[in-house]
């Protein structure tokens, strides 16, 4: 009962395409995945903007969306009729067709990427031998679409929006690319599919071996969720949309529909690669514990999805937006560093496999802490010391 209900999806897949003829069968097969794709990111999407919503106003001591639907659930509904409805207005000077293309280039992208992400056992559309890279170098996309936004509008407001907001993307982009080596090194594939499958089996009374239970784990993950936040310009990493200093940066020639994109890619952007690191870090679909093999892999992978989110939102309304010299400085000077510091604390530990003399399980861990904390102290004495204030007389 337990293994049908985890293959729920995948057969009633495979029964739908049977029933069409065999030269129709892959593109059918294709269709469906990608419909399944776009129509659960597209509806967590929405509920996430009313989750984040809620969130924020219960940190901030307000009720948030109320009034349309029991609890405000129909607000993002709303938001999106309000969306579709407005005027499209193009400024005159601006390249039509750039600035159309745009918000389509932040978007399809992202959906890209999810083909290679796989949300429960079985379930992935596209398992390709080098995965990890297709996800990627489709990400990098999202830089174009940016520039692309700011050349276009043929605003200087909008152009130094972009450049600002490509500066970070690519800064922080280098750091998640190492962050995620370490987890190659390790599995030896960059199918995640395969990085899934390097992480089956329980230590320590039924403890999954997850990445993230092992010290260069741990700081990948860290290293890899704080790269992933810069990368979707999350708070406190949002300085591409700082309404206070260039109002909505390379959106400020955007509204209507369009506008909306820029969010919508923004938001799933957010889902994929908080799915590619619950995929190298958190097991992917793996439970935590072997006792709760029987819950179906896709919960799993929906709830640590969840919880992803949540952390993301609960930094939004507690961490304030960071300048743009403390932006690069973090990137450059701390967390690149830290990412080549965690390939080589993963190469120790995957050398150190064989190690079977008595205590061999805990110099290990020594090992592999000392190789991450001694740099992570030095580096943190150097470049993250306490901020010093200094007033106007």
């Amino acid at each position: 009962m337990a293994e049908t209900l985890d293959q729920a999806f995948v057969l009633l897949k495979q029964w739908l395409v049977d029933r069409f003829p065999a030269d129709l069968q892959p593109l059918l097969s294709a269709f469906l995945s990608a419909a399944a794709i776009v129509g659960v990111f597209a509806g967590l999407f929405a509920f996430t903007t009313w989750l984040e919503r809620k969130g924020l106003a219960r940190i901030q001591n307000r009720l948030g969306p109320n009034r349309v639907g029991p609890y405000g659930l129909f607000q993002p509904i709303a938001d999106g009729l309000k969306m579709l409805t407005k005027e499209d207005i193009v400024p005159r000077s601006a390249d039509q067709l750039v600035h159309f293309l745009a918000p389509i280039m932040k978007v399809v992208p992202v959906l890209l990427a999810y083909a290679v992400i796989p949300v429960g056992r079985n379930m992935v559309a596209t398992d390709l031998e080098a995965g990890l890279l297709f996800f990627l170098a489709v990400g990098s996309a999202t830089e174009l679409a940016v520039f692309m936004a700011g050349w276009g509008s043929h605003n200087k407001y909008s152009l130094l929006g972009a450049m600002r907001a490509i500066a970070q993307l690519i800064s922080y982009e280098i750091p998640l690319v190492f962050a995620a080596l370490g987890v190659v090194l390790v599995a030896g594939s960059l199918s995640l599919p395969a990085i899934v499958d390097s992480q089956a089996g329980y230590d320590w009374g039924g403890l999954a071996r997850w990445h993230v239970f092992t010290p260069w784990g741990l700081a990948g993950f860290g290293l890899f969720m704080i790269a992933a936040t810069a990368k979707t310009a999350r708070s406190p990493f949002d300085l591409p949309e700082g309404e206070s200093e260039i109002i909505a940066g390379h959106m400020v020639e955007y509204s209507g529909f369009k506008y909306a994109l820029f969010y919508l890619g923004e938001y799933l952007s957010l889902f994929a690669i908080s799915g590619v690191g619950i995929t190298l870090f958190l097991g992917g679909w793996r439970e935590p514990f072997s006792w709760l093999a029987w819950m179906p892999s896709y919960v799993w992978f929906g709830l640590k999805l969840l919880a992803c989110i949540v952390g993301f939102i609960w930094l939004r309304g507690t961490m304030p937006r960071l300048r743009a010299d403390q932006l690069m400085n973090f990137a450059w000077k701390f967390m690149f560093p830290m990412t080549l510091v965690t390939v080589v604390a993963a190469a120790a530990w995957h050398l150190s496999a064989g190690w079977n003399f008595t205590g061999a399980g805990l110099w290990r861990w020594a090992l592999d802490a000392a190789v991450i904390l001694i740099p992570y102290r030095l580096l943190g004495a150097r470049h993250l010391a306490p901020r010093t204030y200094r007033f106007a007389d």
